[in-house]
């Protein structure tokens, strides 16, 4: 897939008064930072020329990117159409040689790291002698194994070099394994990978003077060696910490464990070659190949805001309305007064929960405020903003009421109703119901086109998924102003149909009811927990009970249960669960079974104990007959909705593909459903697209 942008190396030289002649290489694709620069075939080409045609008299190189922008590092976009293995380690290679020929220089170079760094952006300032960073670069990191990559250009082997197997450990393998987790400019001069932190505002002026001074002797930056000899300790660390998180499904992490570990010993060729090796493994994986799906999903796909009408104008939204104060409703008010900035009112019938309700807020606002996240001035306006009352008409003026009470049918009509009083006749009813019908909520309201489903997922600060549900009798204008409200909160969103849990519950309570029924059987929770947590799945199903509830997933299973009896049922030993009033099976924060709960959980010894193959076998054929019954029953329109639900709601990693693309990949979808969910000719083309 050719570059739609093709990152340039641009030269302009600089006469310094004591330095000497500087080079400058700016890395620029011509667009705004909203396009930031990538490496792909035209930018490795781009660099090859610039260094080629340097002027031979420079005393020094300076590396810099755009405004706001460094490098996010290699396009991604264009890896489905690398054919082969071979032409992959040829990748790797080619970008090794045209990255050394900075390290290669017999000048000075220095990488002054303005804006966004990741992946090969980080690498290739790895190659010069010395790095500033801006403390505006807000994100930087080695995001590869979270994509079912290393970092092949140089970052397994020069990040150790530079900062030691322990930190590297930390850049390269524990911050993407925690949800691709970034770092800030402070942290990374923090820990050694730039020499010199410097403010936006003199930040290329300075880093040029840094520079020039290298140059003449003035400046001197001196660096301690790493202790390479606990390598080997510190990387065996590292694959137990591995093991822990994705267990052995995923490949990337430990082969960027071994290039990490055979820095200590390999020559700085050896080392590269074999991260273009891996890297030529890794490309025509199965796991990179769903990784680059993954990212299309969650990044292009996701921003195009998929079932929403294009053509309709959204209503806008100048005050929002909240009923209910209680945890969830709390964090769902602290995000629209974060994000929109317009007045919110907190409506609740005790005066106990708004009181706490208020206190979580201005907690909120105070944090951002302590972290330099939000001026204190503004964090004090935004608290004017926000009213609590325990009376409806406190919802006079609302555009849009969101209301986040008990599970309970009955009780969400009866605030809705009293809400609708007090509204206009265009303002928009949103319900974060998790399983309740969204026609059953509008059927006795005067206005049930302006009902809709805005289902967030606990807790609602850390998953960015917001299922949006259309009602029967949902109009396009509320559809419409739902996509951008979701926008606005920066939530990505599944449009679907209403139907029993929609569309994550659904597939995530039927994977319950497999599991309780093998619990219910020979075998242990425990057992069937490392079964399916093996798959690389970041929560197993038993903890997953714990942390949504016992009574609401119990709720939810009878929901479903009621709508398709021949595929959902209640546990009665989920019910013993509830009734017990036990947060889950285990004892808190353990794997241990809480002695209570085995006493109370009836078992059926004459079913046969699984083995982990089976355990698993058992869930994912459960997970592909639902996901083709979503499809067919049109909840939503494409395999890739169930995907991005999955990935962005129940935490899939990348590297699955989601949910669908894994079935494919593992044969399960053609094994029960007698098709793939995408063809591999459509799976390509989509790619390619």
């Amino acid at each position: 897939m050719p570059e739609e942008l093709i990152t340039q190396f641009k030269v302009t030289y600089y006469d310094h008064a004591t330095a000497g002649k500087l080079a400058i290489m700016t890395m620029d694709n011509g667009a705004d930072y909203k396009k930031p620069n990538t490496f792909g075939t035209g930018a490795i080409d781009s660099l090859n020329e610039a260094m080629a045609n340097l002027d031979k008299d420079i005393k020094g190189l300076m590396l810099t990117g755009k405004l706001f922008i460094f490098s996010v590092g290699a396009n991604l976009m264009e890896v489905p159409d690398i054919p082969t293995k071979e032409a992959g380690v040829e990748v790797g290679r080619q970008g090794h040689e045209a990255f050394k020929q900075l390290m290669d220089l017999d000048v000075p170079t220095l990488a002054a790291v303005n804006g966004a760094a990741l992946g090969g952006g980080v690498e290739i300032s790895l190659y010069c002698d010395y790095r500033t960073i801006s403390t505006g670069v807000t994100a930087y990191g080695l995001p590869e194994c979270f994509l079912g990559l290393v970092p092949g250009w140089g970052g397994t082997q020069l990040v150790p070099r530079l900062i030691g197997h322990e930190k590297a450990v930390e850049l390269i393998l524990k911050n993407p394994l925690q949800n691709n987790r970034m770092i800030k400019g402070k942290k990374a001069f923090e820990m050694g990978l730039a020499d010199r932190l410097f403010e936006p505002v003199e930040f290329f002026d300075e880093s040029l003077d840094l520079l020039a001074g290298i140059v003449t002797g003035d400046v001197v930056i001196d660096r301690e060696k790493p202790d390479m000899s606990i390598a080997k300790d510190v990387i065996a660390e590292a694959r137990e910490y591995v093991k822990g998180r994705v267990h052995s499904g995923a490949i990337a992490p430990y082969r960027a464990c071994d290039l990490m570990e055979g820095a200590a010993s390999w020559s700085i060729d050896e080392g590269f070659e074999q991260e273009s090796q891996t890297l030529g493994e890794l490309i025509m994986s199965d796991q990179l190949r769903a990784s680059v799906y993954s990212f299309d999903l969650t990044q292009r796909r996701a921003k195009q805001q998929v079932g929403i009408p294009a053509d309709v104008g959204a209503l806008p939204v100048k005050k929002v309305g909240i009923i209910g104060a209680g945890l969830m409703a709390s964090q769902l008010g602290f995000l629209f007064l974060q994000r929109l900035e317009v007045p919110l009112v907190m409506k609740d019938i005790s005066q106990e929960v708004l009181d706490r309700c208020k206190g979580y807020i201005d907690s909120q606002l105070d944090g951002l405020a302590s972290k330099g996240r939000l001026e204190q001035p503004k964090a004090d306006f935004m608290k004017t903003l926000v009213t609590y009352t325990l009376e409806d008409e406190g919802f006079q003026g609302c555009d849009f009421v969101l209301e986040a009470v008990f599970e309970e049918m009955s009780i969400k009509k009866k605030v809705f109703a009293a809400a609708e009083e007090q509204v206009s006749e265009t303002a928009i009813l949103a319900t974060n119901t998790s399983s309740l019908s969204i026609t059953e909520m509008a059927s006795e309201l005067k206005h049930p086109e302006r009902v809709i489903g805005f289902h967030f997922f606990n807790p609602v600060a850390v998953l960015p998924l917001l299922e949006i549900i259309k009602g029967e009798k949902t109009n396009d204008v509320t559809t419409a102003t739902a996509g951008a409200v979701a926008k606005k909160i920066r939530k990505t969103i599944v449009v679907m149909k209403d139907a029993p849990g929609f569309l994550v519950n659904r597939l995530l309570i039927r994977n319950l009811v497999v599991c309780a029924d093998l619990a219910d059987g020979s075998n242990t929770p425990q057992e069937i927990d490392e079964a399916i947590v093996d798959l690389g799945l970041p929560m197993a199903p038993f903890d997953l009970l714990a942390l949504v509830g016992p009574a609401i997933a119990l709720h939810a299973t009878e929901t479903l249960a009621e709508a398709f009896p021949e595929r959902y049922h209640v546990s009665e030993n989920m019910k013993k669960l509830v009734e017990a009033k036990k947060p889950g099976v285990y004892l808190p924060m353990t794997k241990e079974l809480d002695p209570e709960v085995a006493e109370m959980w009836k078992k059926d010894e004459s079913k046969p104990k699984l083995s982990a193959d089976e355990i698993r076998a058992a869930s994912l054929e459960a997970l592909a007959d639902e996901s083709r019954r979503t499809l067919d029953d049109g909840v939503v329109a494409e395999p890739q909705d169930i995907d991005t639900g999955m990935i962005m709601g129940a935490g899939y990693p990348f590297f699955m593909g989601g949910l669908t693309r894994y079935l494919d990949q593992k044969g399960i979808s053609d094994k029960v459903c007698g098709r793939k969910f995408l063809s591999d000719e459509e799976f390509e083309a989509y790619l390619k697209r």
